[in-house]
């Protein structure tokens, strides 16, 4: 499995306000999206995200999201080490990803750009 990179997953009260924070500590645009009531921007690194509490609630269990080259060959490699599928592979805006319990507990997002969903 090849691992392109990772986001930093941060919880923000008011993203408008965040967004300019973070697009001027990266030099990048936000790229921005709607997931499940949640306003998401991915600046640089970091994926902001925005919204109602018991969502956030969710979201703040990810440690981290790991950009993969494909995400049905993560899912074979997640499964091969013992990790537990939690859903996925999805469809999001831009590809798709899945949610993984590795063997010591810890959650990952694992996201492609693109290819067919599963």
């Amino acid at each position: 499995m090849e691992i392109l990179g990772t986001s930093l997953r941060v919880c923000v009260d008011d993203i408008e306000a965040a967004v300019g924070v973070y697009e001027r500590l990266t030099g990048s645009e936000a790229l921005r999206f709607e997931r499940s009531g949640v306003s998401v921007a991915a600046v640089g690194a970091f994926l902001l995200m925005s919204g109602p509490e018991s969502e956030l609630e969710v979201l703040r269990k990810v440690v981290a999201t790991i950009a993969v080259k494909d995400v049905d060959e993560a899912h074979a490699v997640l499964t091969e080490v013992g990790a537990q599928i939690i859903v996925g592979p999805l469809p999001t805006p831009v590809g798709r990803n899945l949610l993984a319990r590795h063997p010591d507990g810890s959650v990952f997002e694992y996201v492609d750009r693109g290819g067919p969903a599963s």
